[in-house]
């Protein structure tokens, strides 16, 4: 690791700490704005102590690569470069948001980015994915998918039909298993007879990336680059980063406040949060870095802030937006 370390430089490790610090803001101001209901919707899934995994992912990626996702989407929309202020605007159901405020939470998306989305239902995005692959292999493109996916999914018929097509296809794509060690309330040793999902790659004759350490945005970096230029020759990857989310699988899980197994846990956990492990890193690496550290978490703060006041001076959706463009090319007034 020190040898991948030493090709990077200080900016691009601030801009990472600034991404991180960026996103847990977003997630704890959504979690604020939840609870005020001025953020509605079924639910709200935060990926505080996810971070890293994210921003490390994505930051081996170019725009022309393709990039989906499940619910837990927030963060992976801000390190892919969607604005805070239109993030947050769908989150509050403006009109101003990334889906017009017609998507909210779970729904995040961005054509001009490659970000194909948040979805909501649990591993539908990933035969998603494999077509967007075929397209990219189809037409010639240098061009990589970049796949997330819940340990949860991996147990769903979808992640079987997905990746086994993208292997007999040999299709350019990246799956990045966040494994947090629990589908929603299910622990995987309890679910899965094959803990370690990243051995599932055996299964499907793909190439096993390995597991990672998903609170070191550096390791994912390195594990993601690598498997895009696999993957844009050979075919697909399958990577497993081990993670942990600081909050329940959504904002109504109270799990952490009535088991104490699980908040023992969680600060073995916390211990390793992605914003510690990168600060520790920069301070060690590189001297009198703290006062740019801080400036970066300030400069986050006002962020978030500014896009809450943006969100909710916005418009709402009207009637005529709800039923706008539910075919393709035909006006909610023909």
């Amino acid at each position: 690791m020190a040898t991948q370390t030493a090709t990077l430089d200080r900016e691009k490790l601030l801009d990472w700490y600034y991404q991180i610090v960026l996103i847990r803001h977003f997630e704890n101001k959504c979690d604020e704005l939840y609870r005020e209901k001025r953020i509605t919707g079924v639910y709200l899934h935060l990926y505080s102590g996810h971070e890293a995994v994210g921003v490390g992912a994505l930051a081996a990626l170019t725009l022309d690569d393709h990039v989906i996702t499940a619910y837990r989407d927030h963060g992976i929309a801000l390190a892919r470069g969607m604005d805070p202020k239109v993030a947050m605007a769908e989150m509050m159901g403006k009109r101003t948001g990334s889906s017009g405020g017609k998507g909210g939470s779970m729904h995040l998306a961005q054509r001009d980015l490659n970000f194909w989305g948040g979805y909501a239902i649990v591993g539908g995005h990933l035969p998603l994915a494999t077509g967007i692959a075929l397209k990219v292999r189809y037409m010639e493109e240098d061009a990589v998918v970049l796949c997330f996916i819940g340990d949860g999914a991996t147990n769903n018929g979808y992640f079987h039909e997905a990746l086994n097509m993208s292997a007999v296809w040999d299709l350019p794509v990246v799956w990045l298993i966040e494994n947090n060690l629990v589908g929603m309330g299910t622990r995987v040793e309890d679910s899965s007879g094959q803990p370690e999902l990243s051995k599932r790659a055996i299964a499907y004759g793909m190439k096993n990336g390995g597991r990672i350490d998903g609170q070191n945005v550096i390791e994912v970096y390195h594990a993601v680059s690598d498997a895009v230029k696999y993957a844009k020759k050979r075919g697909p990857v399958l990577l497993e980063a081990l993670t942990y989310r600081f909050r329940g699988h959504g904002v109504s899980d109270r799990s952490y406040d009535v088991r104490d197994d699980l908040v023992s846990e969680l600060k073995v956990w916390q211990e390793r949060d992605p914003i510690l492990v990168l600060r520790s890193h920069l301070v060690e690496q590189f001297e009198g870095v703290e006062s740019e550290l801080e400036k970066r978490d300030q400069e986050a703060a006002a962020i978030v802030e500014a896009a809450v006041k943006f969100a909710e001076e916005s418009p709402a959706p009207t009637f005529e937006d709800l039923i706008a463009n539910v075919y393709v090319g035909r006006r909610y007034d023909e």
